[in-house]
């Protein structure tokens, strides 16, 4: 069992609190990302979807997770379950001290997660208050211009990595 957290920064530009739209721990925020094989190091063909929402039943045992499947190309089963309450918002102070905030704990049995892709559901507050919702980060970067604080606000420059937690 090893358990990944995945980890975001970026450049806010006069924005603090970069987060899922219903907060890190959001249940039906998507988070896409690839699965390497732990067995044979096959690494999925295309980005894999869990949300805290959705859960299956184990098959041996007792429980649930938030995803059960096969590697394509040894069959091993694998799970990746998510742990809740691990993470917190991306603020200005992170982006100025050039650390990365963490956003979810991952359970993965079988599995390494590689390769979280930004996408739509993320909501951000400029330093002045004003809030933007529904920000579409697929394009890899976010502008607008906060009429409270009479400024620009930009997300630019994301990235995002799994590390390993004991």
């Amino acid at each position: 069992m090893v358990n990944f957290m995945l980890k975001i920064a970026a450049d806010l530009e006069n924005l603090t609190n970069l987060q899922p739209q219903g907060g890190c721990d959001d249940p039906s925020f998507p988070y896409l990302f690839k699965l390497k094989c732990g067995r044979c190091g096959e690494l999925s063909q295309e980005e894999t979807c869990v949300s805290l929402g959705d859960t299956v039943s184990l098959l041996q045992g007792k429980g649930t997770t938030n995803l059960v499947q096969k590697c394509k190309f040894c069959m091993r089963e694998g799970t990746v379950t998510m742990i809740p309450g691990k993470g917190r918002p991306l603020t200005q102070e992170d982006c100025e001290e050039g650390k990365f905030a963490p956003l979810m704990l991952f359970d993965c049995r079988g599995y390494e997660p590689v390769g979280f892709v930004f996408a739509d559901g993320w909501k951000v507050e400029s330093l002045e208050g004003t809030k933007f919702e529904g920000i579409d980060l697929s394009g890899d970067e976010f502008a607008e211009y906060d009429e409270k604080g009479e400024c620009p606000v930009m997300i630019s420059n994301l990235r995002s990595t799994f590390e390993p937690v004991k």
